[in-house]
């Protein structure tokens, strides 16, 4: 939950998005209970066991496809405050009094039901199968995770509570997508100081006032944009301690303190016997008589003519200094008046500010990361073991865990070998054998790599090669979400000697430190291949007849739309026109004749000949 009032959307426009080479190499912190809420919303159907398959799919994306190094944080025993909140929500709307309930003690935890519970425990075992650490604090995970981040442990925390700022986080990623060509939302603390003015205290100051996970009330009558007014007139060192007089003092004392800020503008006392500036003109409005702006103008309307002053405008206003200064003596009485508001519902609160939530807030005596004991290194995963426990917790079958799993495992070879390159295989069983090509998935470039089965292909055809029957079982029991869901590995056969092949995603540069001779013999044979193209063209070009060139430059002229579709009517007149000619071949060679033979006389009328040639 974190600041009550919609604080997010007071946060929202300060928001970065990054892309996924943002935690390459970088440690964060998770937030598991966050994690666990969340796959109530991120599963659509009925899923057996939804909280082990989000975390299964999730550690997988951000070790393999963002390359992070992720240390996992579980909530530890609550404080009085927070147990008390937690008894006050599930007794909300029941209808009894809350302030009857039994006050929690320090050191005893009122837990959440004992299902979250479960799911908590069971997806620690399941990290810690992974080989990733899980730390548990000693209150809030979100403050531990903040902790880290604060003393340099980490380089971010992954969490939605907002109050992981007042515990001095300084970089939060709210929310992950990873099919986004900007997967990761991120909030940095120095984007809110510069643009919104607040530092670490201001923002303490606000939860104070609006409610927060240990007081979800705050102060009646004040929302988040009266609060964030409020503490912006006060800098961060003197913010918690003016709520600390303010909750103190009574109502005679709060001009005192409003007039103690040290503003320029005079007080409310020095405004009352302030005496009334120079009459205005009820013409153009300007200081001075209306009787002398008729005859001639005054200077704030001199346009360089004799005439007298102009009318005034309707939503006209005198710049003059005797103006200006009632003005700002008006605008500084109605912040007083707001402000003195404001104090009087601060007094009304009893116990304000809560100095236990100061004190959580910002702890005296905080031990460090080292000094806590916790323990930040990442092992290898337990393979054997994750396949027994996905397949009795999820009944998923084994081929299906150790495909998925599969990235994960490359990309903790390829990080050892760019370490230190041995001879070893990957899993003791796959090969680096090449890369196959480049691929572009969101706008991010990736090395295609093809891992070789070192074993004949059909000693492993249950081990990584996930059969069509279970992955029809796989696709019933799942629902397939594709936030969460990772890069599935590509299994190919060779037919010419009967080796398979699984093909990962993986980074570029990760693969050019791992095996540095592979990616240059890759990019050499990408090179030949892309000059052997263009000399193929080039040669087709150079080989062309300059008959088929002229066709080849015709065919790239855009015709006539006539020349595709001629009509009907010209396909008749092109009939008529033939049969004319015809007629009129035939009449020719009919005169002809009559010249010679004399069968058509040239003394007969035009019908008579007509008649004769046509009939």
């Amino acid at each position: 939950m974190g600041v009550s009032g919609n604080f997010w959307d007071l946060l929202k426009p300060y928001a970065r998005l990054q892309g996924f080479d943002f935690l390459r190499n970088k440690r964060v912190a998770i937030d598991l209970s966050y994690w666990i809420v969340q796959h109530e919303t991120a599963v659509k159907s009925n899923v057996l066991n939804p909280h082990l398959r989000l975390t299964f799919f999730r550690t997988i994306n951000l070790f393999s496809r963002f390359g992070a190094f992720p240390i996992f944080v579980v909530d530890g025993t609550p404080s009085p405050l927070k147990s008390q909140m937690r008894i006050a929500r599930f007794f909300r709307g029941s209808g009894v009094d809350i302030s009857s309930l039994p006050v929690a003690e320090e050191g005893v935890s009122v837990e959440r039901n004992h299902k979250f519970v479960k799911c908590v425990e069971e997806c620690i075992e399941l990290i810690k199968l992974f080989g990733m650490p899980v730390l548990r604090a000693k209150g809030e995970a979100e403050a531990l995770c903040a902790q880290l981040n604060k003393e340099g442990h980490v380089d971010a925390c992954i969490t939605a509570d907002s109050d992981a700022f007042l515990f001095g986080a300084n970089c939060v990623i709210k929310s992950l997508r990873p099919n986004t060509k900007e997967p990761l939302e991120c909030y940095y603390m120095s984007d809110i100081e510069a643009g919104l003015g607040l530092k670490r205290k201001h923002l303490i100051a606000i939860s104070l006032l609006v409610g927060n996970d240990y007081d979800s009330n705050g102060v009646e009558g004040i929302g988040l944009e009266t609060a964030l007014r409020f503490v912006k007139s006060f800098s961060e060192d003197e913010i918690l301690n003016k709520l600390h007089e303010i909750g103190r003092s009574n109502k005679i004392q709060f001009e005192d303190d409003i007039c103690s800020l040290g503003c320029s503008v005079p007080g409310s006392d020095e405004i009352a016997r302030k005496t009334k500036g120079p009459p205005h003109c009820s013409l153009c409005g300007h200081p001075g008589s209306k009787r002398m702006h008729l005859k001639f103008p005054c200077e704030y309307c001199n346009l360089g003519t004799v005439e007298g002053c102009s009318e005034k405008l309707v939503s006209f206003k005198c710049n003059c200094s005797s103006c200006d200064m009632d003005r700002q003596q008006k605008q500084q009485k109605k912040n007083e008046n707001w402000e003195i508001k404001v104090c009087e519902k601060i007094s009304r609160e009893r116990n304000f500010p809560n100095e236990n939530i100061i004190g959580i807030y910002l702890p005296r005596n905080q031990e460090t990361v080292e000094d806590a004991g916790h323990s930040l290194s990442w092992d290898t995963p337990n393979v054997e073991m994750l396949v027994d426990f996905l397949n009795y917790y999820q009944n998923w079958d084994p081929s299906y865990i150790r495909q998925r799993i599969f990235p994960m495992l490359s990309t903790i070879f390829l990080r050892e070998m760019a370490l230190n390159p041995t001879d070893s295989l990957l899993h003791e069983q796959y090969l680096f054998d090449s890369i196959h090509r480049v691929k572009i998935k969101f706008g991010h470039q990736l090395y295609v790599v093809k891992w070789k089965k070192a074993t004949p292909a059909a000693s492993i055809a249950a081990y990584t090669i996930l059969s069509k029957e279970a992955c029809e079982r796989g696709q019933s029991i799942e629902c397939i979400d594709i936030v969460d869901e990772p890069d599935i590995p590509e299994v190919q056969f060779s037919s010419t000697d009967g080796c398979s092949f699984m093909l990962t995603d993986e980074d570029m540069e990760l693969v050019r430190a791992a095996f540095p001779e592979k990616v240059d013999l890759f990019l050499k044979e990408k090179e030949l291949k892309e000059m052997k193209s263009r000399r193929k063209q080039t040669g087709i070009r150079s080989n062309e007849t300059p008959a088929h060139a002229s066709a080849t430059s015709s065919k790239s002229v855009q015709l006539s739309i006539k020349e595709f579709y001629r009509t009907s009517k010209l396909q008749k007149q092109e009939k008529l026109a033939e049969g004319s000619s015809k007629i009129l071949g035939s009449n020719s060679d009919f005169s002809s004749k009559s010249k010679g033979g004399g069968a058509l006389n040239k003394n007969l009328t035009k019908s008579a000949r007509r008649r004769l040639l046509f009939d």
